[in-house]
């Protein structure tokens, strides 16, 4: 069987009519491209090579080997590009926050699937702090995550404003308690609404959670109570209390997007339609 390594450089050597031009290409020293095609000769008992002439060429079984050798290259090369190829796009795991997913992403997860029949996507919609730790442990290859302010390893981030809602039809505001509509325990948006209500010494009680964004939207609108969210999702139904109201101004969240390095070509392509979709999109509200 023939060795590829030696192979290469037997057609280095052929292609550039020196030994030092071709340890150049190959990025290895003369020496050694030297020993692989001695080798080369030894396993087939020939010369390849006629080294006395001022440029150096390949003898009549050098030549006869030669088509060879680039048809054994081209092959060995063809089938590694479709073997890493099909290993590093047969799975790709994308974690997205609840409050995104169904809103933003599904046209594009959609198209990226007709465009990639070949590729496994598997989508985690999640809280924010839960998907920032499975993608620290590994377990994501891209993140779209809401966070408190920007991070050093993130590759964009944009800002998410949010603003405080209650019904337009039956407001909540003026309470007392004041009932609030909120995401689970771990949410950022509930963590960020609680944290400053307490500081500015407000009494509040929970009046209804949910991990759906669609439901707390529905809640705020029936009147269930008001809550912190982002300007892009305030609907007719909504009401934004403004600065009159006493309530904090709450701001400093952001999305951001993570990808690991290395991603295949599909991850990639994933990577910048995010990238796009978050640019042209994630700023309008």
């Amino acid at each position: 069987m023939f060795d590829p390594v030696l192979l290469r450089s037997f057609v280095a050597v052929v292609d550039c009519a020196n030994f030092t031009r071709a340890a150049e290409r190959l990025h290895l020293t003369q020496s050694t491209v030297s020993q692989q095609v001695r080798r080369l000769e030894e396993s087939l008992d020939c010369q390849l090579l006629d080294r006395d002439q001022r440029r150096v060429v390949a003898t009549a079984e050098g030549e006869r080997l030669l088509g060879y050798a680039r048809r054994i290259l081209a092959l060995n090369e063809e089938a590694s590009d479709v073997l890493l190829h099909q290993q590093s796009e047969g799975v790709l795991r994308l974690g997205v926050p609840e409050d995104f997913a169904a809103e933003r992403l599904m046209p594009l997860l959609s198209r990226f699937g007709q465009d990639h029949p070949g590729v496994r996507l598997e989508v985690t919609s999640g809280l924010g702090p839960e998907l920032t730790r499975l993608y620290r442990r590994g377990e994501f290859d891209l993140l779209l995550v809401k966070q408190m302010g920007a991070s050093d390893d993130c590759l964009a981030s944009w800002p998410e404003p949010l603003c405080w809602v209650d019904s337009r039809a039956t407001p909540a505001f003026g309470r007392d308690p004041l009932p609030l509509v909120a995401f689970p325990v771990g949410g950022l948006y509930r963590h960020e609404m609680l944290h400053h209500l307490e500081v500015g010494g407000w009494r509040w009680r929970i009046g209804y959670s949910s991990a759906s964004l669609a439901s707390v939207c529905s809640a705020v609108a029936a009147g269930l109570g008001i809550s912190l969210l982002p300007v892009r999702v305030v609907a007719a139904g909504h009401r934004v209390l403004d600065a009159a109201s006493g309530l904090p101004d709450i701001q400093g969240v952001r999305l951001a997007l993570y990808g690991r390095s290395g991603l295949s070509r599909a991850g990639k392509a994933l990577e910048n339609q995010l990238l796009e979709l978050c640019e042209s999109q994630v700023m309008k509200v």
